[in-house]
């Protein structure tokens, strides 16, 4: 499963694309507003650290206004990836945009009839928001296993992105339950890496390598 980063925090980016494990980005509106990054200082920022997918997405309503902005975010370079809502209007800029040999991630999606949709539509990419439904009681892990099944079944291409992730169990679950990415806040990529016994044996190490008086 690759490891995609949630965030539009270009100090955050840097860091994690350092350790070596980052194969794509995702954003939103919201992660962009709080950031206090536009788009172009965004791209330009981070050229140089994503080589990746980087899914932007729409902030229009209608297909017309959609396309409009897909075409111009696509302009930031070869490797965006539109983000486009799970609505109808969503579904027929996908459409669009697949003719016109640009990638789309189906986002806001919360059921396996919705998954099945933005695949027909020839997203390359569908998101369930698993954090989310659990949040409101309902199965995130179920919904992937859903969509694994359906899509190998039928030999869908399109990817799953397990969005909306809360912490690092859901990153475990998620590559159980099939999913081909999980798409991570900083938090949790932060949190994922930590463990006290890893701590407590590298102190051991340390210890008892300078208690040896041995050297390298």
């Amino acid at each position: 499963m690759k490891l995609f980063l949630d965030t539009a925090v270009v100090e955050e980016i840097r860091e994690i694309a350092s350790w070596g494990v980052l194969s794509g980005i995702t954003t939103n509106p919201s992660l962009l507003a709080k950031a206090g990054r536009s788009v172009p200082d965004f791209m330009r920022e981070i050229d140089s650290l994503v080589k990746g997918p980087l899914s932007l997405e729409v902030t229009a309503e209608s297909s017309e206004e959609m396309l409009k902005e897909a075409r111009k975010l696509r302009g930031y370079g070869e490797n965006v990836v539109i983000k486009l809502p799970l609505t109808p209007e969503g579904l027929k800029t996908c459409g669009q945009l697949k003719e016109e040999g640009i990638s789309s991630n189906l986002t806001l999606v919360f059921s396996a009839n919705q998954a099945l949709l933005a695949a027909a539509a020839g997203a390359d990419y569908v998101s369930p928001f698993i954090g989310r439904l659990n949040d409101n009681g309902a199965d995130g892990n179920g919904l992937i296993r859903e969509i694994r099944t359906i899509f190998d079944r039928y030999g869908i291409a399109a990817k799953i992105i397990a969005a909306s992730i809360r912490d690092p169990r859901n990153v475990t679950e998620a590559a159980l339950n099939g999913a081909d990415i999980a798409t991570i806040p900083y938090a949790v990529m932060k949190k994922m890496i930590a463990h006290p016994l890893t701590v407590d044996g590298l102190r051991k190490f340390k210890e008892d390598w300078e208690n040896s008086r041995l050297s390298l």
